[in-house]
């Protein structure tokens, strides 16, 4: 049966100036994906300018990762109170206004401090993108507003590897890597000052807040993500830095999820986690997060670790990825759109393919260059829009455009966290498998040294020779992992309910209007 909520009587009107004003909208959400990505990419440059030793730069992605998730549960929310136009442009200044004063700061506490403001404003910019597509645009094209929405995921972190190379390699000037978004921020605020409505404030709302929730919440959200990020660091639970963040944060973040479903006007929609699509959406969109995390991260660290190489070297990998989801999210969309489609198929497709490409660079050796990730790196340029655009789908068609304030916070939630839950699931698995296969290969060696008395080789060399080869089938056994990941989020994706696909009535030649092809039930 579907689950389709029922289609609102009267739809939305897009004129050219709201157009522009949702792309700046668009825009502003890319500048911000960006601005988390970018620097943390070329951490290893602005701990070397600023003098900071490298773990004590680790927690500037930490900060900033902790602001942006902080800020998911919460910006929709403010974005209703103090209107969207008004609240977006103010959000989206604060990040410009800091992105240009953080390569000025050099006392690493303040910086840190920065950067974790950066992480909240520029954080609270992502969910408006979903609020807004689901607002503003009419049925007919609203699955295009998701395909923009899915490039947060698809598009950004991708093209990042290429402008972190730029700033650093061709600028040669670590501080275009918080700079670069300035005139791309400036250009979103333009489009979004011109082409939003103006709406009034709501301002009412401030005494129905849930601020019982909002206090634990805040912090909760940003110890999970210290001890998350930090953990594989600082050696999980053999540090109490890591045992303290895990413990309070979720202490305090489960006293926030209970406010909030006791609460008559809660921040997020706990009670749309009822809904089939929605739960298993979010789970789906976790684990499709970690599956993609392979696409790009992980042959940037196999090329930097087997041959040194720079951001330059191997940022065509990111862009092979990154630049066709302009294209292919809207062509996913239009497929959607097709009668004798089902969505659940068009996922579990998307998710084969990223299978394939795992189990195709599952085959690497220390000889392998950019080249030789050209077919995984085709397979993930095809998989990750179908898998993605597919999943917002069967998500967001279970919910009316009214919702889509609580739906968005949810789902922001769930991206950022499980984006800072698979960067620690591949380093520790990288830790754990290396010292694995370093220990096997080392016994292996030393029983064959006898046989070697003839051969001058030096220790160093061969301990240099294992390590390398470790490496690599720590590598290989992770793309596997994920892999097999992805194979098993296949049945899963099938137990959604079928979403049919809008069908689109022209009433006349100049006007059109759209109705689910079924009924919600």
């Amino acid at each position: 049966m579907s689950t389709a909520a029922p289609a609102s009587p009267q739809q939305p009107v897009l004129t050219v100036r709201l157009a522009v004003g949702l792309l700046g909208v668009l825009l502003a959400a890319m500048v911000a994906g960006l601005s988390g990505r970018v620097p943390a990419l070329v951490l290893v440059d602005l701990q070397g300018a600023l003098g900071f030793a490298r773990d004590d730069a680790s927690w500037l992605t930490t900060a900033y990762s902790a602001g942006e998730l902080a800020a998911m549960p919460f910006a929709a929310w403010f974005a209703i109170t103090f209107s969207m136009r008004r609240f977006h442009m103010t959000m989206l200044a604060a990040a410009l206004l800091l992105a240009a004063a953080l390569p000025f700061v050099r006392d690493l506490n303040v910086l840190i401090a920065l950067r974790l403001l950066h992480g909240i404003c520029a954080g609270s910019l992502v969910p408006v993108l979903m609020m807004a597509a689901l607002r503003f645009l009419p049925t007919s094209i609203r699955l295009h507003g998701l395909a923009l929405f899915a490039m947060t995921a698809t598009l950004s972190p991708n093209v990042a590897l290429g402008l972190a190379a730029l700033s650093v390699d061709h600028l040669d000037d670590w501080r275009w890597a918080y700079w670069h978004m300035l005139p791309l921020g400036l250009i979103a605020m333009g489009m979004v000052g011109w082409g939003i409505p103006k709406m009034p404030t709501a301002l009412p709302r401030l005494k129905q807040a849930d601020w019982f929730g909002l206090l634990p919440g805040v912090p909760g959200l940003m110890l999970l993500v210290v001890g998350i990020d930090q953990g594989v660091r600082l050696d999980w639970f053999q540090s109490p830095i890591i045992v303290a963040a895990i413990g309070s944060g979720a202490i305090f973040t489960s006293l926030f999820l209970i406010s909030e479903w006791l609460h008559p006007a809660p921040f997020v929609g706990l009670a749309l986690l009822k809904r089939r699509n929605i739960w298993l959406g979010f789970i789906s969109l976790a684990g499709l997060l970690v599956v993609m995390s392979s696409a790009v991260n992980l042959p940037i660290s196999a090329l930097g670790s087997l041959h040194d190489f720079r951001l330059e070297q191997s940022a065509g990998l990111g862009l092979a990825v990154g630049l066709p989801q302009l294209i292919l999210g809207s062509c996913v969309a239009l497929l959607l759109y097709r009668r004798w489609v089902d969505a659940r198929h068009v996922f579990a497709i998307g998710l084969a393919c990223m299978s394939g490409a795992c189990w195709l660079a599952s085959a690497i050796t220390d000889e392998w260059m950019v080249q030789q990730f050209l077919w995984p790196t085709l397979l993930h340029v095809i998989g990750q829009p179908m898998a993605m655009v597919a999943m917002l789908f069967l998500v967001v068609s279970t919910v009316q455009p009214m919702e889509g304030p609580f739906l968005a916070g949810l789902v922001n939630i769930v991206r950022v966290l499980s984006t800072v839950v698979a960067g620690a699931l591949v380093s520790q698995l990288t830790a754990i498998r290396s010292r694995f296969h370093y220990e096997s290969l080392r016994d292996q060696a030393g029983n064959l040294l006898p046989h070697w008395a003839g051969i001058d080789l030096l220790p160093g060399a061969l301990t240099e020779q294992i390590a390398k080869q470790a490496s690599v089938l720590a590598i290989a056994d992770i793309y596997r992992a994920i892999g097999l990941l992805a194979l098993l989020l296949i049945p899963l994706v099938l137990k959604f309910h079928y979403i049919p696909a809008p069908v689109v009535l022209r009433f006349s030649p100049s006007a059109a209007t759209a109705v689910p092809a079924g009924a919600a039930s």
